[in-house]
């Protein structure tokens, strides 16, 4: 059995007398207090722990007026309050004989000051890095997309990409009386100059003898090569690793030269063709 488990064993203070002789109660302490109403009530320490599970220890100490277990004046009150409505007491006079034993209830302190304070508190923030850094990202890719998009049209894609020899005007003779055409329309580059393309490409000289035509070149991997008007007399030459896909306006107005072979092909005039060459032609993929 735990120590101060049996009722009978706890005997009540006894009464004293003043010097006149009158018999008066002196006022128990707080824990003879609840160690009387306990008792009265026919409970055990062991039964007032369990129906407030406060430690069979701390209801020792607290009926010896020993407080330091509790942890503070906060939980003394808290536990005070506890036992004595587990025994039928008013804790209310028991708090009160505690804060006068022991100094009193502290003054709560106002909020308003706190929350004034922590409101004017200036913030200081250090510089924002991380949004710099992404904005200067953003600036970067942007210049460079800017930089690619302007790189693959118009006539800087024909003088990045375009190999070989650069288009010329080609020297005409007289027309002929009959006809009106040029005798001998073709481009400065010859047929030696062209046989002379590199054999793990594919080389297509475009060159506009009859006439202008609009043209589109592509790379193998959809790039825009070349995409204008080429007048008569006019030559472009392009090169890629494995492919070249060619759409002619007026095909009619073209002469092709493809891995420095000539393309026989009869072309319509106005007609619009779609062409693809590889390493492996003349012939038309």
């Amino acid at each position: 059995m735990s120590i101060g488990n049996s009722p009978e064993d706890e005997r009540p203070f006894e009464d004293v007398s003043d010097v006149s002789g009158v018999p008066e109660k002196p006022r128990p302490s707080i824990g003879r207090a609840l160690q009387q109403a306990r008792i009265a009530a026919g409970l055990t320490v062991d039964d007032v722990s369990s129906a407030t599970r406060v430690r069979i220890a701390i209801v020792h100490a607290i009926e010896s007026d020993d407080f330091a277990p509790c942890g503070g004046d906060v939980y003394a009150r808290g536990h005070i309050r506890t036992l004595a409505r587990a025994v039928h007491l008013d804790p209310d006079p028991l708090i009160a004989q505690y804060d006068a034993d022991h100094g009193g209830r502290p003054a709560p302190t106002p909020a308003a000051p706190l929350f004034e304070a922590e409101r004017i508190r200036p913030e200081r923030r250090g510089p924002n890095w991380t949004a710099a850094m992404v904005a200067a990202i953003v600036a970067v890719v942007g210049f460079v997309g800017f930089t690619v998009f302007k790189g693959g049209s118009g006539s800087d894609a024909g003088t990045q990409v375009a190999e070989g020899s650069q288009p010329s005007k080609s020297t005409s003779s007289s027309p002929s009386a009959g006809t009106g055409k040029s005798t001998d329309p073709k481009p400065d580059p010859t047929e030696s100059a062209i046989a002379a393309a590199p054999q793990d490409k594919v080389t297509v000289q475009v060159s506009a003898v009859d006439g202008r035509s609009w043209i589109s070149a592509k790379d193998h991997n959809g790039r825009l090569l070349f995409d204008g008007l080429l007048k008569q007399g006019d030559s472009k030459t392009f090169q890629d690793s494995s492919k070249i896909n060619l759409v002619l306006g007026d095909a009619g107005a073209i002469q092709l030269y493809v891995n420095g072979k000539k393309i026989e092909d009869d072309f319509q005039p106005g007609a619009v063709e779609r062409l693809t060459y590889t390493k492996g032609d003349p012939q038309v993929g």
